[in-house]
């Protein structure tokens, strides 16, 4: 099967399994496509977030009430489309000068390896949500996020923080929506000593981190996506809400 049909084919597919409240599935982050008729919308319950390539990845809309954002789950996606993502995080990453590697859990632990080996490093930090015997509370801060909002605790192994001392730490995680989470991932690194020269993402959701972000911190991210306004028939970018500050050149 041609690269066209398997576009067309993996279309048909998505359409057929609509996910409503039902719970039934949806085959997202499975390929990248060509631009398409109705990809400027409205949308339904789905967008094509346009890539650094001019592909397209099929994104399912999150329905918030007033409104609506894409979502990307990257422990979801297939392995090509995440390493192509990781890809364009990398490129982007190029000249901050990053010497060492923080994946945040869960799923930006999906894109710091990716990145890490692009930049040349020989490892990479993993902090995590569970406490192991050795692990001292100090090196620990209370996390949440946009989709996981009960409280829980964020934690770094205190023998390898000695990897961050003295060094240009990158942050890397999957999505910014409302920062809560990345800004935990700030808090535990101050907690070590350090504070990021950037944070890089594979998708800036919107622009509702904006307010909330350190000024000193930039934010990469390999692509962005706007936040969506309830219209008759579904749904459109609110004006302005895509973060293009977040992205660079990064098509090679």
């Amino acid at each position: 099967m041609g690269t066209g049909a398997s576009v067309a084919a993996l279309r048909r597919r998505c359409h057929a399994a609509h996910a409503s409240t039902t719970g039934r599935t949806m085959e997202f982050w499975q390929a990248f496509a060509p631009p398409a008729k109705g990809d400027e919308g409205p949308f339904t319950d789905r967008y094509a977030a346009p890539m650094p390539d001019g592909t397209r990845l099929m994104l399912p809309l999150r329905d918030y009430g007033e409104i609506a954002v894409a979502g990307f789950i990257a422990n979801q996606a297939a392995i090509r489309v995440a390493q192509r993502i990781g890809g364009w995080m990398a490129q982007a990453a190029r000249g901050l000068g990053a010497e060492v590697v923080v994946g945040m859990p869960t799923l930006g632990q999906v894109f710091a390896p990716l990145v890490a080996e692009a930049l040349g490093h020989a490892n990479w930090v993993a902090p995590g949500w569970s406490r192991k015997r050795w692990y001292e509370a100090a090196l620990s801060v209370p996390a949440s996020s946009s989709t996981a909002p009960d409280a829980r605790r964020l934690w770094i192994d205190p023998r390898i923080v000695h990897r961050l001392a003295g060094r240009r730490v990158l942050l890397v995680d999957d999505v910014i929506s409302t920062a809560s989470s990345a800004l935990a991932g700030v808090a535990l690194l101050e907690r070590a000593g350090v504070r990021p020269v950037a944070l890089l993402l594979a998708m800036a959701q919107g622009d509702r981190w904006r307010a909330a972000w350190p000024a000193d911190i930039p934010v990469r991210a390999a692509f962005a996506t706007p936040i969506f306004t309830r219209v008759p028939g579904g749904w459109l970018p609110r004006a302005g809400s895509v973060p293009t500050e977040t992205l660079g050149d990064v098509s090679a």
